[in-house]
């Protein structure tokens, strides 16, 4: 028989073959399409009642029942009666959906993205070609407005255009610039913000002996992204467009192995079965990401992954995951796709370990689990398990990693500034202890941060310039991007530094702080190049050009904040839009998520700050009638 395939990259359908199925039913399709971005999860029938319907009906229950049933009879038409569906099934409280990765067009595509990370240029031009082939229109394209559905399509919108880049690349790695050419034309047009687009589209031109062209694009990068976007160009465009001038020959060379000295050496690993070596390289990856060669550690940490994974030896696949004990002091992943490739390398890892494995190569493990889960999955316990581990071990070097990991996953909820400042205490002390600069550079920066929630602006001036000396003597430049962005934000200083290398400070950030000090100085909100925040953002834009309606719509369907540093702004945003547009609902949504918080400032990334949420508290309360209460405790 067919099988069964699901598409919703684009229209939601499904069909056997070549033999489309008649999902006549807009209900059937957005069900579908619910159990699709769950990806295999179980959707509790109480959540797709509130995604159903804005207001419920009374039953609503027995509806559900009734789409479920009539979408299994269209999924599973040659299913026998009173036998059990085997793709529809029901589990606990709701249903799921039991399909194959290769089954959703959505999912082959991430599975794709996941595996091409390790694929040497030929077989990863291939597999990112046919995964951006997927796309017939956008994601969940019927219910674009359905509050299920936004946040799955601005994070698929950003997968599509993480997807063109890396094809791309990869296709500038095969020496073949024209067909970047046509790939990137239409991508810079429509995503004008990202510098990795307008970076690839150059140097293709330049690699096409059209150098001229290569210039005069770059100039045209900096001119929207400055004048049309508010943004400042990173200084990968600057540094391309300088070797361009100077006609710098290393531009012109193309790997002819596949890549950089590490994908040769791992290469070369992989032929002699020489472990040895690969774990050597591989040891040299956290060197260069705290040096400030984020993206190129990035890159080649993948590949070594991949290497060691083809040996068939799960300790040292352990090793080489784990080993990568770099500390996080941003809450959201540079590239969820990538971060998804890691934390999957690594449960395939931990589950194949054999009994008599160091407890160390396993808590290891389980901290760049939760490492790379930030703000995008609850890995506490992952967390806290490789915290025990390492207190047991007595490993200082192993806690302070999993003390980070645990930082990572400490934004459950507003409001626990607090307890990420006793992270960077304890990190601290240990570092002092045991001679480890570059932990001692990353508690001091989490405990700058949340001083900056915690309204201690006095004591995170001085730890800024305790990092700022560290940075200097040990060589860790990329810290100072923090210092800057706190100085500019609580102490008028100059404008912070680029931070291109640095994840979280690429695209949006600058637009947002400068929203947030219009906010507290009561000036007229600037618009433009807010990036990934937008969708927090643009309520209260409607809502403060009188565009009520509008604004309302919008809350209606912003996405869930992410769990990170910025998550006390966002949820400000929101309240404020909420009381500005009328909108009582989200009014009593952003009073519930903001409560924990009640002593603190809007201001944990220590780079955006809102001011103290106490007032805005107030201000939700006294809105929603004054029946809720505005403090925590």
């Amino acid at each position: 028989m067919n099988k069964l395939r699901i598409r919703v990259l684009g229209p939601i359908c499904a069909g056997r073959g070549e033999t489309p199925l008649r999902l006549s039913k807009a209900r059937h399709r957005e069900i579908l399409g619910i159990l699709v971005a769950a990806r295999g999860r179980t959707v509790s029938t109480q959540r797709l009642i509130d995604d159903l319907w804005e207001d419920a009906p009374p039953g609503a229950v027995g509806a559900v029942r009734t789409f479920i049933g009539e979408l299994r009879r269209l999924l599973e038409p040659d299913r026998p009666p009173r036998t059990p569906p085997a793709v529809l099934l029901t589990r606990g409280g709701g249903y799921a959906l039991s399909l194959a990765a290769d089954d959703v067009d959505l999912w082959r595509v991430e599975q794709a993205l996941q595996g091409a990370a390790g694929l040497n240029p030929d077989a990863r031009e291939r597999e990112l070609a046919a995964a951006l082939k997927e796309w017939r229109g956008t994601a969940f394209e019927e219910f674009g407005t359905r509050p299920w559905a936004s946040g799955e399509r601005t994070r698929l919108a950003e997968l599509r255009a993480v997807t063109v880049e890396q094809l791309a690349s990869a296709r500038l790695d095969l020496g073949r610039p024209q067909d970047v050419l046509a790939l990137l034309d239409a991508h810079v047009a429509e995503h004008p913000w990202r510098e990795e687009g307008w970076r690839l589209l150059a140097l293709a031109l330049y690699r096409s002996a059209r150098q001229a062209d290569a210039l005069a694009l770059l100039t045209r990068a900096r001119s929207t992204l400055r004048h049309d976007l508010g943004l400042d160009p990173g200084n990968r465009l600057a540094d391309l467009e300088q070797r361009i001038l100077r006609h710098d020959p290393a531009l012109d060379l193309v790997p002819d192995d596949g890549g950089s000295l590490l994908a040769r050496t791992v290469a070369a690993a992989g032929r002699t079965g020489q472990r040895a070596q690969l774990e050597s390289v591989a040891s040299l990856l956290p060197v260069l990401a705290v040096s400030g060669s984020v993206r190129l550690a990035a890159e080649q940490r993948m590949a070594a992954i991949a290497a060691a994974e083809q040996f068939g030896d799960p300790e040292l696949a352990a090793r080489v995951i784990g080993g990568f004990e770099v500390p996080g002091s941003w809450t959201r992943a540079d590239d969820p796709a990538f971060s998804a490739a890691i934390v999957d390398a690594a449960l395939r890892t931990l589950k194949v370990l054999p009994a008599g494995t160091l407890a160390r190569v396993r808590a290891r493990l389980l901290a760049t689990i939760a490492m790379e889960s930030r703000g995008t999955a609850d890995r506490l316990a992952e967390a806290l398990e490789a915290e025990r581990m390492a207190r047991d071990l007595h490993d200082p070097s192993l806690l302070c990693f999993a003390l980070s990991a645990h930082y990572q996953q400490t934004f459950t909820t507003a409001g626990l500034a607090g307890e990420r400042e006793a992270i960077g205490v304890e990190i601290i002390a240990l570092a002092l202890d045991t001679e480890l600069p570059t932990f001692e550079l990353q508690g001091r920066l989490i405990r700058m941060q949340a001083l900056c929630a915690l309204d201690d602006i006095a004591a995170a001036s001085r730890e800024a310039d305790r990092i700022d000396e560290l940075a200097a003597r040990f060589d860790r430049a990329l810290a100072t991007v923090f210092t800057g962005w706190f100085r500019w934000t609580f102490l008028q200083g100059p404008p912070p530094p680029a931070g291109d290398e640095m994840p979280g400070f690429r695209t949006g950030l600058t637009a947002l702080a400068g929203l947030a000090s219009a906010i507290r100085n009561g000036s007229v909100l600037p618009d433009g190049g807010f990036g990934p925040y937008e969708p927090w953002v643009r309520p209260l834009l409607l809502a403060r050009t009188d565009r009520l309606a509008e604004a309302r719509s919008a809350l209606d369907t912003v996405p869930e904040p992410p769990r990170d540093l910025l998550l006390e702004v966002s949820w400000f945003l929101i309240g404020l839009a909420a009381i500005e547009s009328g909108n009582r609902q989200m009014a009593r949504r952003a009073h519930a998520a903001l409560l924990p918080a009640a002593c603190e400032r809007a201001a944990g990334s220590g780079a955006v700050d809102l001011g103290p949420v106490r007032p805005l508290l107030d201000d939700l309360a006294g809105f929603c009638g004054g029946w809720i209460s505005s403090r925590s405790d």
